[in-house]
């Protein structure tokens, strides 16, 4: 039997995790523990989201959240250790970049356990972002590096991986095969629809690099206004943390505004939509899943083959954005490009940790 302990700390990761778990049910080699960090207090992960979702439900949930990035990391690590401690698994899995991510790795290497890292090797080459360090600094401890794209494997091999004591993993992307799976139940699960306008561009704003300046805020908010009016409707389900920037500098929204959506709903707002606008990183992948040209309101991108291939782009406040929307929707796009593994992500990564612990 190959004990595996899974820690994840927000919703995106916990729905990533489920593509795997899918998988390990079906092996009766495999036991897998999930732990719940609780970085990101949700409140809408009732005992619906987990059933809708058909995730399974945390083992442990160590109920840590509302503190700084040291404190919040600190008493992961001393918490995520105990489990280890009692569950002595062969492995232990982490995804992304959070504090959950880097403090669950952190546990496992000092107590010599194997680190698998899924979403291995992205960088967006900005030390600014929390998150940058923490892939940074998994990545080097991680013994099986589950890269989602080629990019990711070019950035590992120079960062001088080949030299390490690593497995580097070209697995595909565990989002694409979530996508996929959750698409076929979303329209039984939604009905998002029947409130929108039947052409609209899907918009989603809520990176702090974006919501924390005061200028970049304004320009994409009047930019949004503008492509609303002129080009053609915009959606956007409005974060609860934009929501207060946007109160605090007095910037009004004059687009389609609803409620922050699940992820059924986000899946049927990509399928029907005409373009995506986005400060995501998840999203923009998922526009591509769903073969939806994407606008970054950013200055990089992890995922920067979307933007070497023409799938995507990258959008400064200083630029219009209502020209850039019309080119968008007239672009026509191959999306049949394999970039992220097709759904057979989770299969690859299983195998990967079978070959690895047996």
């Amino acid at each position: 039997m190959i004990k595996v302990v899974t820690v994840v700390g927000a919703r995106p990761q916990f729905v990533k995790a489920a593509v795997l778990s899918r998988i390990f049910e079906k092996h009766p080699q495999f036991e897998e523990i999930l732990v719940h960090t609780g970085q990101h207090f949700d409140a809408n992960m009732s005992e619906v989201f987990f059933t809708d979702m058909e995730i399974p439900k945390p083992k442990y949930n160590l109920d840590i959240h509302g503190v700084g990035h040291g404190a919040m990391t600190g008493r992961m690590l001393e918490k995520i250790e105990g489990v280890l401690e009692t569950e002595k698994p062969d492995i232990l899995l982490v995804y992304g970049d959070t504090n959950s991510t880097l403090a669950g790795a952190l546990a496992a290497k000092k107590m010599h356990i194997p680190v698998g890292h899924v979403e291995a090797g992205l960088r967006s080459f900005n030390m600014q972002m929390p998150e940058e360090v923490n892939r940074i600094l998994t990545d080097r401890i991680s013994d099986l590096l589950f890269c989602p794209t080629q990019s990711a494997l070019d950035n590992l091999s120079q960062e001088g991986f080949d030299h390490f004591d690593a497995k580097v993993i070209r697995s595909g992307d565990v989002m694409q095969d979530a996508a996929l799976f959750y698409a076929k139940r979303s329209a039984e699960k939604s009905n998002i629809m029947s409130q929108l306008p039947q052409h609209f561009l899907l918009c989603t704003l809520h990176r702090a690099e974006n919501t924390d300046n005061e200028e970049r805020l304004a320009a994409f908010v009047n930019g949004l206004n503008r492509v609303h009016k002129e080009v053609a409707p915009v959606v956007i389900p409005l974060h609860p943390r934009t929501k207060s920037k946007l109160a605090a500098q007095n910037l009004k929204l004059e687009v389609e505004v609803i409620d922050p959506v699940g992820y059924f709903d986000m899946i049927e707002l990509l399928k029907h939509c005409q373009l995506v606008l986005t400060d995501s990183g998840g999203l923009q992948k998922e526009a591509f899943f769903f073969e939806k040209s994407c606008l970054t309101l950013r200055d990089q991108t992890e995922w920067t083959e979307l933007v070497q291939y023409g799938f995507n782009r990258l959008v400064k406040p200083e630029e219009n954005l209502t020209e850039i929307a019309k080119d968008a929707l007239l672009k026509q796009s191959d999306f049949s490009k394999e970039l992220y593994g097709r759904g057979k992500a989770g299969e690859e990564i299983v195998e990967s940790i079978l070959k690895h612990c047996s």
